[in-house]
């Protein structure tokens, strides 16, 4: 269709119910999808109506690309884009939406109109809106029926304060509220499925979220840490950009492994993983911690092992898949697409140096009580001091 301006409408879903606050977070909101769509080029945002409206300034703009860019920001549950019309002549308002929603028409045996007349000094009601338009549809379209319970296609009419908007239908958006707006969180991102899960899934809470992961070399391999940027990259187009820290661990591993109690290696390196990470995300202003750890998943995440790692926090450790089975978990790793690269065979270091038989039923004191036989102090300030940080920008 030729001389056809398009237009993405957002529609808010929690941000509508922010009562003294919620310009604030449509603020936000808009901040954040002009920086999701400024490659593809220009575009106006306004936002009325529990609606925010992104329209192309300029021509040339790749409009599928920015569609799908849209709808992964957090802050709007439902999106579409639309044919910007004239309300003003009826007639015309007709021709536009026949040829506007025609190939959708043209595959259809069954339609209907849906009209939204949010503009009340439009002469029309949306029932008369219905019946003129879908008369005008079915007059040019013989082959055409009308079902209004499971229509094939509905031709969406709103009448809005400026214009009007023809479209058939909206999509699923990211829903949740604007990243930015729940404060600074450090996820702890492994190489499985679980934590790029919960690092999406904070985020959708409106929390910038950062990433910490841990190597430990020769046991490791560059290969190991690239997958993990490689998630970073992957949940990046929902939690915007983000600050990769990478811990090399390797002493830290081997001191653990030479002097604690095989049983406890792996909730020993969980409570100095936690010591480190809070140490940078107190230094950079974060006020949690984000793990993917789900309860009885394996013998680190019993209630036991995690009140003992909870004990070495200064700082909430937030884990948002903690009642999700792995079915759920995987569903989701899905929808992100990390399932694929999360499933690749290299290996991060919480697979070295792994007891046989874990202590299921640790607890803290004991924990206290391995540490505090040598003295970690040093190993944890190189660690932390030696710390690598990488920016990783939303793939353009």
């Amino acid at each position: 269709m030729e001389n056809v301006k398009e237009i993405i409408l957002l529609k808010e879903g929690e941000i509508a119910l922010k009562g003294l606050n919620r310009r604030t977070f449509e603020d936000a909101f808009i901040k954040n999808l002009r920086y999701r769509l400024k490659p593809l080029g220009k575009f106006n945002y306004t936002s009325s109506q529990s609606m925010i409206y992104a329209e192309p300034a300029e021509d040339g703009i790749d409009f599928d690309e920015a569609f799908s860019r849209a709808s992964k920001v957090f802050g709007a549950n439902a999106v579409c884009r639309a044919m910007i019309a004239e309300k003003g002549d009826f007639d015309k308002l007709c021709a536009d939406a026949l040829e506007y929603c025609g190939p959708e028409l043209e595959t259809a045996r069954t339609f209907k109109v849906s009209a939204k007349r949010s503009d009340k000094r439009y002469p029309m009601k949306s029932p008369e809106i219905c019946a003129e338009l879908g008369g005008y549809i079915m007059e040019r379209c013989p082959w055409l029926s009308v079902d209004i319970h499971e229509p094939q296609v509905t031709v969406n009419i709103e009448i809005r304060d400026k214009n009007a908007y023809i479209h058939t239908g909206n999509k699923p958006a990211a829903g949740g509220i604007p990243v930015g707006t729940s404060g600074k969180a450090l996820l702890m991102l492994s190489g499985g499925i679980d934590s790029p899960v919960a690092g999406y899934m904070m985020a959708k809470r409106g929390v910038k979220v950062s990433a910490i992961h841990y190597v430990s070399p020769p046991y490791t391999s560059d290969r190991a840490r690239i997958k993990v940027e490689r998630l970073c990259e992957k949940i990046t187009p929902y939690c915007g950009d983000m600050e990769f820290y990478c811990v090399p661990f390797t002493r830290i591993q081997e001191a653990i492994r030479d002097n604690c109690p095989e049983e406890l290696f792996t909730v020993i390196m969980r409570c100095l993983m936690i010591e480190i990470a809070q140490r940078i995300a107190e230094r950079e202003g974060m006020q949690a911690l984000i793990t993917g750890e789900s309860v009885g998943q394996v013998a680190s995440q019993t209630m036991d092992a995690l009140v003992c790692t909870d004990s070495f926090s200064r700082m909430p450790i937030f884990r948002p898949v903690i009642g999700m089975d792995k079915s759920e978990i995987t569903i989701t790793a899905r929808k992100i697409d990390t399932f694929d690269i999360s499933i690749e065979p290299y290996e991060d270091c919480c697979t070295v140096f792994t007891p046989k038989h874990p202590k299921t039923r640790p607890t803290a004191e004991l924990i206290r009580q391995a540490i505090a036989a040598f003295d970690f102090e040093p190993l944890l300030a190189e660690a932390t001091e030696n710390t690598e940080r990488k920016h990783i920008k939303i793939l353009n």
